[in-house]
């Protein structure tokens, strides 16, 4: 409830809350919690009030004497002071939102890694007031405890209770105190006329500051015998500690000294904490280098950091880095998990018009590293948010000329799909997926579009997907590249409930069967699995026809029941076939180029993007370069497919809102959230959700499949555990007879330069092919010599 505080002076702006207990036996005021009058939002603050009508004169002089140093000393360690007034009943003075620490350092946990580096951190800033103090404005405080330091919000300590500061120059006795009680705190000099001659500016305060230390590692003191108790002070403080509470005033050490003694390697300020807040105090005068040095180490170690110095203290410090600084793309690893820690009202109105300016960028390494971690804030996003603000953005990359970015779109869809519209996912991601799985010159992409197909299977419209799944699968099954053929395999199976059963019978398996003769064992292996999964399927019917309607209930259903009965039918598909995102294992061993945002000359096969490297450089592209729409891209239709592809006519790019057989409150009921589980992924599809790597590409590797088919088994698998996307280049004439060639039109890309050429690693691998050839000749026909004639009609025995 708000008290009667708040009708004692109209004038005052703030309305005066409930008191915070436990600072009103250890000073002359009491402190309540405030908010500014009128004020729409929550903002906090704090009401120290003062009652002059139950108070003493001498009372009311140590209140205004205070109120004049809180009003005149600024520092970042100081108490902030916001607004103030006295009345013939009382005086008030506002200040930023705190709460005693003599309360505050209750409420802490009593061990772990997080209270050492936040006492660290806390005793720090105190520290460093006093020296601001002592050295500065060669002043004395005289009243350093935990009932004169406060806590903030962001948990920075504060010194208040500046009752009692004097000249350091005028009479060094410490003064008295109200109440008593605070005298605990005072020197023991106090009472020894000949020590205290020997006191310095800073002695009075470092004895209060080592009382302050042994609190804040051990609890309330209850008499000065206390402090020879040190097991609880941590080893690399203890020294310190002991020079503080020495007998000597002379001996006690200058706060300025302190600091720079324990910051130096293996002290008690240098740790990670403290680097990085005082980095970010600092950080506008830090060059783009240490800055992107500085965000890459931050994320791993903000787990060890206080929830409440990462939320209002951290996090708010990199949204103004990035936003009013060059901080770069580097910032968004350790905002967006730190972002985890806001409410969702919060997130809404911190992060998330952060996220929709971010994509609006026109940097490619800011574009690559949101897609990469889309799944950190993808759930935060609103689904009108999503499609009118950030899809049209990130559709851009499909036409990229950068394969990484083509490749991170790609990705990206499985994220956004629950929350697109029926005309973004039906129509406009399904055109430009098109495109990719037939016309991309990255045999990866080609892979993984495959696969990103597959996954989204759940989210699209049931006629659209009856419409497109078959055509589409078919299609990746006469790819030259042989992980693309295995994937559209394997996303066959894994979308198996989508299918009707004569479809099953008149088109997928007679598309299957012409793979059990395919030359790569990786493609014939899911093959015949598959086929015998369907077989299964489609035999059960013919001795069961009352389970044919329960096979296809999925069909025509927007959201299909994870309880269904056709799930046990196809328990291949989930156990026996799983397809991850393709990946050649010869990432590993690959230099990693750094992505740039260079105008480039080359098709996309010739370019070296980065891979993982893309979430620590220290680089920042400044422009992206300009989207090289194609006009036959642009405008993808039948015309993008060859006439003989065996699509039946289902061209992709035949899809547009017309054809939405439901009105629009259908489609958008469609494509909620509330389509899928949480994730968007529908769990039985059997396809995994590991972490995606990057793609990347050397010329010079392109030219190794011709050398390294005989090995795709083990190299290319989409089953294997992978992690990175590395497409390798199909230009591969050994898979011909596979892939329809009127669906690589002639005319639909740019003639790609002969890598080849002068490669001495072709060079040897044509001459160990030769070798091997005339090998198997040579002991073809010596069989045939051992054998000898055979004469027509004579029976072998």
């Amino acid at each position: 409830m708000w008290s009667f505080f708040s009708r004692e002076k109209n004038d005052f702006p703030y309305e005066i809350g409930d008191e915070v207990h436990g600072l009103e036996s250890w000073s002359i005021w009491s402190l309540h919690r405030g908010r500014k009058k009128g004020s729409t939002t929550d903002e906090a603050l704090s009401i120290f009030v003062y009652d002059i009508k139950s108070g003493t004169e001498a009372k009311l002089e140590l209140a205004r004497a205070s109120l004049k140093r809180l009003k005149t000393l600024r520092h970042p360690s100081i108490l902030q002071y916001i607004d103030s007034v006295e009345t013939d009943k009382v005086l008030y003075v506002a200040t930023e939102a705190v709460e005693p620490l003599g309360t505050h350092i209750e409420k802490l946990e009593t061990d772990g890694p997080q209270k050492d580096l936040y006492l660290a951190w806390g005793i720090f800033q105190i520290t460093r007031a006093l020296s601001f103090l002592n050295n500065d404005g060669n002043l004395r405080h005289n009243n350093v405890s935990v009932w004169s330091v406060f806590v903030n919000t962001s948990g920075e300590w504060k010194l208040g209770g500046l009752e009692y500061v004097s000249a350091a120059d005028g009479n060094p006795t410490p003064p008295l105190k109200v109440p008593p009680q605070l005298e605990l705190y005072d020197p023991p000099e106090k009472a020894d006329s000949a020590k205290l001659k020997t006191a310095t500016k800073c002695s009075t305060d470092m004895w209060a500051l080592g009382c302050l230390v042994w609190e804040s590692f051990n609890g309330k003191m209850r008499t000065r015998s206390n402090l020879k108790e040190i097991e609880n002070i941590p080893k690399s403080l203890t020294p310190l500690y002991c020079e503080l509470v020495g007998a000597l005033p002379a001996k006690r050490p200058n706060p300025a000294d302190i600091i720079t003694k324990c910051r130096k390697p293996g002290g008690f300020f240098k740790n990670d904490l403290v680097d990085t807040l005082l980095f970010l105090e600092e950080i506008q005068i830090k060059d783009k280098a240490e800055k992107n040095r500085f965000f890459g180490s931050l994320t791993t170690q903000l787990d060890n950091f206080p929830d409440n110095v990462c939320r209002h203290k951290i996090l708010p410090q990199l949204i103004t880095a990035y936003e009013y600084g060059d901080a770069g793309s580097a910032v968004l690893g350790p905002m967006f998990k730190l972002g985890r820690l806001l409410d969702e009202t919060e997130y809404q109105k911190r992060i998330v018009p952060c996220v929709v300016k971010l994509f609006a960028s026109t940097d490619r390494v800011t574009r690559s590293r949101l897609l990469q971690q889309l799944d950190m804030f993808v759930s935060h996003l609103q689904p009108n948010v999503v499609n009118d603000q950030i899809f049209p953005q990130v559709a851009h990359g499909f036409l990229d000329t950068n394969p990484t970015i083509r490749e991170q779109t790609v990705k990206s869809v499985i994220h956004l799909a629950p929350k697109l519209n029926y005309n973004n996912l039906n129509v406009e991601v399904l055109r430009h997926f098109a495109r990719l799985q037939a016309r991309d010159d990255q045999g990866g992409i080609r892979t993984n579009t495959t696969v990103c197909l597959g996954k989204i299977a759940p989210h699209l419209h049931p006629q659209v997907r009856q419409r497109v799944l078959v055509s589409a699968f078919i299609r990746a099954m006469r790819d030259p590249f042989p992980p693309a053929r295995v994937a559209g395999i394997l996303a066959l199976a894994a979308t198996q409930q989508y299918f009707l059963l004569t479809e099953v019978a008149t088109r997928i398996l007679p598309a299957l069967c012409t793979l059990t003769t395919d030359p790569e064992k990786s493609v014939r292996d899911p093959a015949f699995k598959t086929i015998k999964g369907f077989l299964g399927k489609l035999e059960r019917v013919s001795e069961d026809p009352s389970l044919k309607e329960t096979m296809e209930a999925d069909v025509h259903t927007a959201t299909p029941s994870l309880g269904n009965a056709a799930a046990t039918w196809a328990g291949w598909a989930v156990t026996a076939v799983t397809a991850k995102f393709y990946r050649s294992q010869s990432d590993s061993s690959r230099p990693r180029p750094p992505l740039t945002s260079k105008t480039l000359s080359k098709p996309a096969s010739l370019e070296q993007p980065s891979s993982s490297s893309l979430s620590t450089t220290t680089s920042s592209v400044t422009s992206m370069t300009s989207l090289e729409h194609e006009s036959n891209d642009t405008s993808a239709s039948a015309s993008d497919y060859g006439g003989g592809d065996n699509w039946d006519n289902e061209n992709w790019g035949d899809m547009d809102t017309s054809q939405d057989p439901s009105s629009p409150t259908v489609g958008n009921a469609m494509t909620s959230s509330a389509l899928t589980p949480a994730g968007g992924l529908d769990i039985r599809d059997g396809w995994d959700n590991e972490e995606w790597g990057s793609l990347e590409e050397e010329p010079n590797e392109e030219i190794e499949e011709k050398h390294e088919v005989e090995q795709i088994n083990d190299k290319a698998k989409p089953t294997m555990n992978c992690n990175n996307l590395s497409p390798v280049s199909d230009n591969n004439t050994n898979f011909n007879s596979n892939w329809n060639s009127d669906s690589w039109a002639d005319g639909e890309f740019e003639p790609i330069d002969d890598a080849s050429t002068g490669n001495p690693k072709l060079d040897e691998a044509r001459r160990k092919r030769e070798e091997k050839k005339l090998q198997r000749q040579r002991e073809l026909e010596a069989r045939r010599a051992a054998r000898g004639p055979l004469k027509l009609g004579a029976k072998k025995l």
